[in-house]
């Protein structure tokens, strides 16, 4: 069952937070204007900063505009799209390790233009899956398959794992929670990504509250900024 809480871009699409998430949407179009957007990380500093929920309302505010989607959970410790979208736990690993292909783990997810692609189980070495070759041909395989992939990994600072995967994608963006991350944690984080030849698109600013009468509402909204 999907967890509506969660998709508040398809369940409530009026709300000021799925507002918020069709601008980041508009800001992640303009982001990179000299050459296309097909694969997009999502990622964060630390844990727990709302990556994955910002990835999956991300991914349906695109899928709302007629491109198809595909989000890939490549969070290969901690996954949860497959919980967010209530769908089976099988996709990357099973992909990686037992060759499957990837057309036939990929899931509908009950809304139009989007389909998920799961973590599978968790592996004991997954930063050396994401960073072998097959994980390259399976991102090859899936821009052949969608308008635009998005790829949710773990935090940045916790495991290595997305900066292995940082070139691999077209643009990056760091999902930071406004009340808790700290500035020293930000820099760092952005400076390993680019250290790994990551492009980053700009940062996530989450849970910040809005205007009084709204003040129930947290919001997602995308600052767009060209790394320097």
């Amino acid at each position: 069952m999907i967890q509506k809480r969660q998709l508040i871009v398809h369940e409530d699409a009026k709300s000021p937070v799925a507002e918020a998430y069709r601008t980041m949407r508009t800001n992640i179009q303009f982001a990179k204007v000299d050459s296309d957007l097909r694969v997009i990380m999502f990622t964060s500093a630390g844990p727990s900063e709302g990556k994955s929920t910002t990835a999956a309302n991300a991914a349906i505010a695109m899928a709302q505009t007629g491109k198809k989607v595909i989000i890939v959970d490549c969070d290969l410790r901690k996954p949860v799209q497959h919980k967010i979208f209530g769908k089976e736990n099988r996709g990357v690993t099973n992909i990686l390790v037992e060759g499957h292909a990837a057309a036939d783990l990929i899931q509908d997810t009950g809304i139009n233009n989007l389909q998920i692609l799961a973590s599978g189980p968790i592996p004991p070495n997954p930063s050396e899956l994401l960073g072998s070759a097959k994980m390259h041909e399976i991102i090859e395989s899936l821009k052949l398959l969608a308008d635009i992939v998005i790829i949710d990994v773990p935090p940045i600072l916790a495991v290595t794992d997305a900066c292995v995967l940082a070139s691999e994608v077209d643009g990056l963006l760091m999902v930071l929670d406004s009340g808790s991350v700290r500035p020293e944690m930000a820099q760092r984080a952005k400076e390993l990504l680019l250290k790994a030849n990551g492009y980053i698109l700009g940062v996530v600013l989450n849970r910040v509250e809005i205007e009084a009468e709204h003040a129930y509402y947290y919001y997602y909204y995308g600052n767009e900024k060209k790394s320097s």
